[in-house]
């Protein structure tokens, strides 16, 4: 379990590496989300940690991606929750587990408003919101269960993130079944094609 969270927290790493610049030049955006994405196939490829079984590591190439698409990194209003309650997030074996619900954030997808809201996991271990997500692109092009996005924690004086969706990223369990996922709550399913991102690992 714990090389499992140590895994974990270095995508999550590369993720929160890569949130820097805000309105990033096209050409350097796309050869940094292009270096992110080398190096996560790397990690999957040779990691003993990885969510790939043995077997599926000695045939594994790439994971599948949208081509990258500026465009797609909106600025979103947050409002944080003062006191963040508890809440349960059900999970892909009909368990549960404990995160806070920290707040929502609001955006623009296609000059439609779209929010979402955003998550932290109860026990403190997050050091970046959690923000599962359902959209059109499910079970289509994208694992049907949906996807995750990370985004820096804002400053206490600070109303606005921004949200890449080139990052977005398929659970653990959408790779290998032994393992059991958040599921994006009802609240979180945007009525709209995100189409970047992550794609569906099996064909």
């Amino acid at each position: 379990m714990i090389k499992k969270i140590i895994f974990a927290a270095a995508v999550i790493g590369i993720i929160f590496y890569c949130l820097s610049d805000s309105k990033p030049n096209s050409s350097a955006y796309l050869a940094q989300l292009n270096k992110f994405r080398s190096e996560k196939n790397r990690s999957f490829r040779q990691s003993e940690e990885s969510p790939l079984s043995t077997p599926q590591k000695a045939k594994f190439d790439s994971l599948k991606y949208y081509p990258g698409d500026p465009a797609l990194i909106p600025h979103a209003d947050v409002s944080r929750n003062t006191t963040p309650d508890t809440t349960l997030l059900q999970m892909s074996d009909n368990k549960s587990e404990k995160y806070l619900n920290w707040g929502q954030v609001k955006f623009t997808i296609n000059n439609a408003p779209q929010q979402l809201r955003i998550y932290l996991k109860a026990n403190g271990t997050d050091s970046t919101l959690f923000i599962p997500f359902t959209d059109l692109t499910n079970g289509r092009e994208t694992y049907g269960g949906g996807r995750y996005l990370d985004a820096a924690i804002p400053k206490l004086n600070e109303t606005e993130i921004t949200l890449d969706f080139n990052r977005a990223y398929n659970p653990f369990c959408a790779y290998n079944n032994a393992y059991s996922c958040p599921v994006p709550p009802a609240e979180n399913r945007l009525p709209v094609a995100i189409p970047v991102g992550e794609k569906s690992f099996h064909d």
